[in-house]
């Protein structure tokens, strides 16, 4: 079963990383890249402290950085280190075969993608922070995410169930980590509940 598994989540790999061409790859290769939203992370934090105040601003950018930092380390030590599933451009099998961009393709493993887990993990909490403020902040930033989880099938760096399992390691994450705060009564709800 987990053969077959693995066999369809290759295939599709190989179906979606074969639709590409040089504009996209320069769109893919910047979406992906960790620098490139640290503008878009500052305005988030930015509206923390708008809608929230300055108490509440420290306390929802704190829980942000914790998700960032459970996210990030627990795809590598509990799932890249522990599956050890080569990606895609490491997988000698299928390398001939995977387009790559500007010849990068990371660590040797891939099985979860930590940038699926991070963004997914903020999308998470930034939906649970903004719902009542942000009109259709749910589409978007999840769509967000998407297109960022996307870019690494995109790039040959990433299998699709690298970043499904990814994905779902960072909501889960971010759902604990929002209900432990909320347990703490470290989240005013009044502000939280309330609309613009």
């Amino acid at each position: 079963m987990l053969d077959l598994l693995l066999s369809l989540d290759t295939k599709l790999f190989l179906f979606l990383n074969g639709f590409h061409n040089p504009f996209f790859d320069t769109v893919m290769y910047w979406i992906s890249h960790k620098f490139f939203w640290v503008p878009f992370y500052a305005f988030l934090v930015f509206l923390l402290f708008r809608f929230f105040g300055k108490k509440q601003g420290i306390i929802l950018t704190i829980l942000i950085i914790t998700t960032f930092a459970l996210t990030n380390t627990l795809s590598v030590e509990a799932f890249k280190n522990v599956f050890e599933r080569p990606r895609p451009c490491h997988n000698e099998l299928i390398q001939a075969s995977t387009h790559i961009v500007k010849d990068h393709c990371g660590g040797k493993w891939g099985f979860v993608s930590s940038h699926a887990s991070n963004v997914f993990g903020l999308a998470t909490l930034v939906f649970f922070f903004f719902k009542n403020r942000i009109k259709g902040i749910g589409w978007s930033i999840f769509l967000w995410a998407s297109a960022i989880s996307y870019s690494r099938i995109y790039l040959g760096v990433h299998y699709p169930l690298d970043i499904m399992c990814g994905g779902m390691l960072g909501v889960t994450l971010a759902f604990v980590v929002f209900q432990v705060a909320k347990k703490l009564n470290l989240i005013d709800f009044t502000k939280l509940r309330q609309t613009t």
